[in-house]
């Protein structure tokens, strides 16, 4: 009975511990709904709204307490948000205008319409709120890459330390496969380096003694001794980070200007309504009745209720049709931008090319069998897994070749592969131009190669020369098709790469770029970036690597590969092509423009209808009925015209 009762007391205990402790799934329902809790209001508040109206043919008292909770719900946020700038700013904005229009008109018995202003108006305010949510540009993903720790060499050995506290003329050793941790100069060893997360070069670079590395780039498959040439807050990664937080601080222009015109035209409107209540009983001669009622109809048809929604309702319908092919922005202001670019700007790797190098020739010498040395090549690159081995391996099982096991592969760092297959000494590597056994026609063949854009190595069988083998990264099948259109749309393109001026001459050739920029460090694109603003106006960036990160940044909309790009560069980007097609560049300012011609005819419509109501005021009286369905009119038909851009 006491063993009993011991359980039944722990058991009640361990349950109220478990009721007690947080729940995650709660949690974070609990989080969702304070990241969507001015949505909710809105909806709230015109669920009330239409309750409010729904029972006020029976019970005015009920109808109109429903009304005061509407009020309640959807203006909260908006009243917080107005008193803040009141407080802080000492200024008068849009959200307490609207409040004051609202209450203005349930002073005169108009509760319904001034609860569908506070509605529609805390509606627009929520989806601008969710839309601006998504703008925040996060460089989490790009700080993870940093890299933490180093092998420094010191006279008792190899000590690991924190990559922090590496300073200039430090010896630090960096292990096949490892991030190279700081910036510096190989002083022993050679390896080929994967440099696209600063660079953008698609292929491997191959490394020795005195060439230089940065921190963050991958080391590949051989043993690097580096002299770090500059502390950790310093490196080129360091400065990646930098100008990425710098441009992100930058306040876009168009967004300064609206605010400025928000306040003139709440203390315009505020200001004409307190004349009127002071002035008009004596200027005019109107009863106190007549003059309250004139500056409540003033107040109702004066608040910019079409005028926000003017803008809103088109550039979430712009954003909700180009979520469905792909396209997704992180706020409605970039649709804007977009529609005013005139220049875009590609990264190579990965952007306007796969991002995946493939063999495309293979010239045997005089006297092979080309079946031979591809078969031969491949079976010794196996084992390899650089991306050019792994290229030939791939051509090699695309034409059904037959591959035997290699023996005694060596890798060459900075220069290739050997291993015998067969019995035979089989070399694939970097071509010596200055080699007199080189054949002329190899010779000739390479350096065409190499001007196109190629990568070329050469093979060699026992010490004779087999043939060569030339490798590219090609370019993206839609690309050619994406730059036309954004021709036909009288936008200019661009290419800012790491790669080498000759490859990127070669790729901007055959997809019909017009402005060429090899050879660029993450700064230099950024350089250039600014440059091509300056010279053309908004110009767009559209790119998929940390190295790209600074550019998309700086540029006045940045566009990311959503298919394999970095995680930096999809967190700062603007706008996020999904299924990386590149024709939804060309597609999305279209409709960028488009929105914007729409957002132009709402703003006109809007202002003519209220300039109208306004003068029907003051020449010849308007009942406040017939200016708030006036005022309402025009804000559906503004919501309805934007909505178009669903279809």
């Amino acid at each position: 009975m006491q063993a009993k009762a011991i359980h039944k007391s722990l058991s009640v205990s361990a349950s109220t511990k478990n009721t007690q402790e947080p729940n995650p799934r709660r949690r974070e329902s609990l989080l969702r709904l304070l990241r969507h809790r001015e949505m909710l209001l809105a909806l709230g508040s015109g669920a009330l709204m239409l309750a409010g109206w729904g029972v006020s043919g029976w019970s005015r008292e009920l109808s109109v307490m429903l009304y005061i909770a509407a009020y309640g719900l959807g203006g909260f946020m908006k009243a917080r948000e107005g008193i803040a700038t009141l407080i802080r700013d000492k200024d008068l904005d849009v959200n307490l205008l609207m409040i004051a229009a609202a209450v203005g008109a349930a002073s005169i018995g108009y509760w319904n319409e001034g609860a569908m202003l506070i509605f529609i108006f805390a509606l627009s305010g929520a989806l601008e709120s969710f839309a601006s949510e998504r703008s925040r540009k996060d460089i989490s993903a790009l700080i993870a890459l940093k890299p933490e720790t180093a092998l420094r060499v010191e006279e008792g050995g190899v000590k690991q330390v924190a990559a922090a506290d590496l300073a200039a003329g430090d010896l630090v050793l960096v292990k096949p496969g490892e991030v190279i941790p700081a910036d510096g100069i190989i002083r022993s060893g050679g390896s080929s380096v994967n440099q696209s997360a600063i660079t953008g070069e698609s292929i491997p670079v191959d490394k020795t003694a005195e060439d230089e590395v940065y921190a963050g780039t991958l080391n590949g498959e051989g043993a690097l001794y580096v002299e770090v040439t500059r502390p950790a807050e310093n490196t080129l990664f360091a400065k990646i980070v930098a100008m990425v937080e710098q441009a992100e601080q930058e306040t876009p222009q168009t967004q300064r200007f609206i605010k400025k015109l928000e306040g003139r035209y709440a203390k315009g409107v505020v200001f004409v309504t307190a004349a009127l209540l002071l002035l008009a009983p004596f200027a005019f001669g109107w009863s106190w009745p007549h003059t309250f009622y004139k500056a409540m109809v003033f107040l109702v048809v004066a608040s910019p209720c079409a005028l926000v929604s003017s803008v809103m309702p088109a550039m979430l319908s712009a954003m909700s049709r180009s979520a469905r092919k792909g396209v997704l922005f992180k706020g409605a202001a970039y649709m804007d931008l977009l529609a005013g670019v005139k220049v875009v700007a590609f990264d190579k790797t990965g952007t306007l090319t796969t991002g995946t190098p493939v063999v495309t020739a293979l010239i045997a010498a005089d006297g092979w069998d080309r079946r031979e040395v591809l078969s031969a090549c491949a079976s010794a690159e196996r084992l390899s897994g650089h991306p050019l081995a792994r290229a030939i391996v791939s051509r090699a099982e695309e034409e059904g070749l037959d591959l035997t096991a290699a023996e005694e592969m060596k890798a060459q760092p900075g220069w290739g592969v050997e291993a015998v297959v067969e019995g035979r000494l089989w070399r694939i590597g970097k071509a010596d131009l200055q080699d007199a056994m080189l054949p002329d026609p190899l010779r000739a063949k390479t350096l065409e190669l190499a001007e196109a854009g190629h990568t070329v190595s050469v093979i060699q069988c026992d010490g004779r020369y087999a043939g060569l083998i030339a490798l590219r990264d090609e370019i993206r099948p839609e690309a050619k098709r994406a730059v036309a259109q954004l021709r036909q749309l009288g936008v200019t393109s661009a290419m800012l790469t790491g790669d080498r001026v000759e490859t990127a001459r070669a790729v901007a050739a055959e997809a019909g770029i017009d402005l060429v920029y090899g050879g660029l460090l993450p700064e230099d694109k950024v350089r250039h970036v600014g440059e091509l603003r300056a010279r053309f106006g908004q110009a767009a960036m559209v790119g998929d690597g940390v190295n790209d990160a600074p550019a998309l940044a700086a540029s006045s909309v940045g566009i990311a590969m959503g298919d394999g790009g970095s995680g930096a560069a999809l967190e700062v980007a603007d706008v996020v092509l999904m299924n990386g097609h590149l024709e939804r560049v060309a597609d999305t300012i279209s409709l960028a423009v488009r929105a914007r011609r729409i957002v132009k005819q709402n703003l006109i419509f809007a202002g003519v209808v209220i300039l109208l109501l306004i003068a029907g005021n003051f020449v010849q009286g308007i009942p406040l009925p017939l200016g708030v369905i006036g005022h309402e009119g025009s804000t559906i038909l503004v919501i309805l015209n934007g909505l178009r851009l669903l279809r």
